[in-house]
């Protein structure tokens, strides 16, 4: 039988080449020999990922090979989920987001990578996908007791209801209740702080890293 260490070495070469089936497969392999779901995650993909995103930031991978090694944590989550479930071990889940593209505003590529790669690190995350209305960020993140809600907008028209959402948090005494992370191509970070966002992420492995500084450490059972 093929060794743990060599099988996670496997798991993290799939991810970085944006092999989807190679990491399904041996993400079913895993959970047939019996592997703790949570061990397989944090030492065979994980690494995987966050390879992938030294490569891209170091210029030697590109957005098309980012968003394919996104797309395999993607595909491996959901073969692992019910096991994740299934499992009484305890672990952490790093909070829970709610994340779309803002109301008028039908661009999801960049928002798609960043809610892979917040589930790849261990966020909870909803994704509400394009065009939502402020009012379901709102409804939703009330319901799933969200920690934080992440808001992309590729157009400069559409970046106006970032501002809008944070308002209507204050005026119905939600905002201090949940972090407001903001990004898209037209949002730096003055912007962020002239609407009172709690950050800006100007790329998918920079929303991680200020979702993972901000967002609280859930124990799960």
């Amino acid at each position: 039988m093929e060794s743990k260490d060599r099988l996670f070495n496997s798991m993290a070469e799939a991810v970085v080449a944006g092999n989807k089936d190679a990491a399904e497969t041996l993400a079913k392999r895993a959970l047939s020999e019996k592997f703790d779901p949570h061990e397989v995650i944090e030492k065979g993909y994980i690494p995987g990922i966050q390879k992938a995103g030294i490569l891209w930031e170091k210029g030697e991978y590109f957005l098309p090979e980012l968003i394919s090694s996104a797309e395999c944590m993607k595909a491996v989550m959901a073969v692992l989920k019910p096991a994740l479930k299934a499992s009484q071990a305890e672990h952490f889940s790093r909070g829970k987001v709610v994340i779309g593209t803002i109301e008028g505003d039908i661009h999801d590529i960049g928002k798609n990578l960043v809610a892979s790669m917040l589930s790849a690190n261990g966020f909870d995350v909803m994704d509400l996908g394009a065009d939502v209305k402020l009012e379901r960020f709102i409804d939703k993140a009330r319901e799933m007791d969200a920690d934080l809600i992440c808001l992309s907008a590729l157009l400069t028209t559409t970046m106006l209801n970032q501002r809008r959402l944070i308002e209507m948090l204050k005026e119905r005494g939600l905002r201090q209740q949940f972090k407001v992370l903001v990004g898209g191509a037209p949002v730096n970070k003055r912007w962020a702080s002239d609407i009172g966002a709690d950050g800006y992420g100007e790329n998918a492995l920079e929303a991680v890293r200020l979702a993972k500084e901000i967002g609280p450490k859930r124990r799960l059972a």
